[in-house]
Parts: structure tokens; sequence; C-alpha cells
């Protein structure tokens, strides 16, 4: 009695083990990809200060978008926050009462920052001058989890339900120096995005390979997308058997985007969805070549 006891306690353990397991690398029945991803790059860059929870709502506001494509740094304090670039950009980011970076803040890392530092910054109120119809307005750096959940409370308003195509910005020359190394990057940004419950409606992305090898290893239920620079010159297949697997999406810089290349990597069962396509004219003939979806800063363009 004593000993069968001791079994079921054993047997139950290890059950609940599997379950939580299986729970963290589950893909929910409301997992559908979009037949075309219709993607508004950094929310609504062209039209909204990048990466923003207000940039989010504005490729909300347009019906055809299905998914929010956004970057992402962690920072001093181990904090995942919605960022592009490595630095403090002094080409958009001032202070909050909107004048110039000065010091050690000109280009200054967002990893040597707190979130809380951060929060002493603007993105919006200087505007870009790369991006014109960019509206001018008083905006701070968010961290992940509040911007999924404005994104997503925002969303349900209007009925709709996004996906996620999240970027992780690192390189391996910059491993401990502007952010951490793939594994706790990784490992920082997904725990947000199980928490958020967001796991099956996104897609994590990267020029770092390193950063997709993990997650397909570690975190086999989310979906990966190779990023794919003008420069490439390698096939579909060449890129799959450099990552040594086969991710969900290749996503290319859209110059680089033929006909074959799409085809092959439709052979191959991999999704092609370029970056970042801003006319009308590009988009079309993207879509002519029977790509899966558009990445672009003008996502009113869809």
């Amino acid at each position: 009695m004593h000993k069968t006891y001791k079994l079921s306690i054993a047997i139950i353990a290890t059950l609940a083990f599997n379950y939580s397991c299986a729970v963290k690398n589950s893909i929910n029945i409301d997992s559908n990809f979009p037949s075309f991803a219709y993607e508004g790059h950094r929310g609504a860059r062209g039209l909204y200060p990048e990466n923003s929870t207000g940039a989010m709502k504005v490729a909300i506001d347009l019906p055809v978008v299905t998914t929010l494509e956004m970057d992402c740094h962690i920072t001093k304090d181990k904090k995942v926050v919605v960022f592009h670039d490595d630095f403090l950009n002094p080409k958009f980011v001032t202070y909050a009462n909107g004048k110039e970076l000065a010091g050690k803040d000109i280009k200054g890392l967002v990893y040597d920052y707190t979130y809380k530092q951060l929060q002493q910054f603007d993105l919006g109120l200087k505007g870009n001058v790369d991006f014109p119809q960019q509206k001018k307005v008083s905006t701070k750096i968010d961290l992940l989890e509040n911007l999924v959940d404005e994104s997503e409370k925002y969303a349900a308003s209007k009925g709709k339900k996004m996906f996620y195509n999240i970027e992780t910005k690192s390189s391996e020359k910059k491993d401990n120096k502007a952010h951490p190394e793939p594994k706790e990057f990784s490992d920082l940004l997904l725990k947000v995005v199980f928490e958020k419950g967001i796991e099956s409606r996104t897609v994590i992305q990267s020029f770092d390979k390193r950063t997709i090898q993990y997650i397909n290893k570690e975190y086999p239920s989310i979906r990966t997308s190779f990023l794919i620079d003008a420069k490439n010159k390698k096939s579909p297949q060449e890129l799959v058997d450099e990552l040594g697997y086969k991710p969900f999406i290749i996503s290319p810089n859209y110059k680089i985007v033929t006909k074959q290349f799409v085809e092959s990597a439709h052979k191959l069962g991999v999704k092609i969805i370029p970056w970042t396509v801003n006319t009308k004219e590009e988009i079309e003939a993207l879509k002519a070549l029977k790509v899966d979806g558009i990445i672009s800063d003008y996502p009113n363009l869809f």
C-alpha cells in the first residue's frame, strides 16, 4: 500500500511536469496563420512614431492589416522594450522636453539604461526626416508587455485578433555589449509572449540565426522567420541548410525576391514575406510573384 502510494505520487508528478511543458509548447486552435500576411512595419512607421503603441493602433485601424511587426531590445534591468536601434538614434530621439540629446546620451546603448531611465527620452516630438508623413507626437519607449496589452485590448474593441512578428535585435559581435546572448535574450522575450497568451499568433524573426536556432530547439511551438538582407546570394535550400532546420518563413529584402526564389521556398514548405515594401506598385509586383505577405512602413497602401 505504501509503495503503491509513492508510485502514484511519482506518476502524478511526472504527468504534471509533462502537462506544463505541453502547455508551454502547445499551439492553440485559433493559430491559423493569415492566408496573406499584411504587416505594419514597426507598427506603421511611415505614419506614426515607430515601434510605439500608437503606431500599432494605426495599423490595427486598417481592416486589411493582419500582423503587427516590431523590434525588441533588452534594458539594463532585463526588461523587454520595443525599439529598433541598439542605440538612442539622434535622428528622431530627443529628451522628453524636445531638446536634442547631449553627452553620453548621444547614441547611448539601450542596454546601458534601465527602463525607468529610458523614460526621459522621446521618439516622436522631433519627427523623422525619412518619413515626412509621420505624425509628430510625444511618444515614449514602451515595454513589450504593455504594448501587447494595449494592442490586444484595442484590437478586441475593433473585433480583431492580431498576429505578431517580433524581431530580436542581436548580432554575435555585440553580445554582452549591446544585448544579452541569444539564450537570455530569447528567454526574456518569450516569457512575455507566453505570459500574454499570444504564442499561437507570434512569429519570432531575426537576422541572427543563433536566436531562431535556439528558439526552434527550446520552444518548438514558436514559429520563426529568417531575415535576409539584400546581399544574399543563397537559395532557399541553402538558407535552410545554413540554419539546420526549416523555418516557417524566410523574410528577404524585397529587392532580391524573384519568382524562382518564391517557388523554391514553397517547394520546401517555407513562406516568403519580403520587407520593407513602400509603394503600391512594388506591393502589387510582389503579390504577382505569389509571396505570402508584405511588410510595409505604409500599411495604408495595402
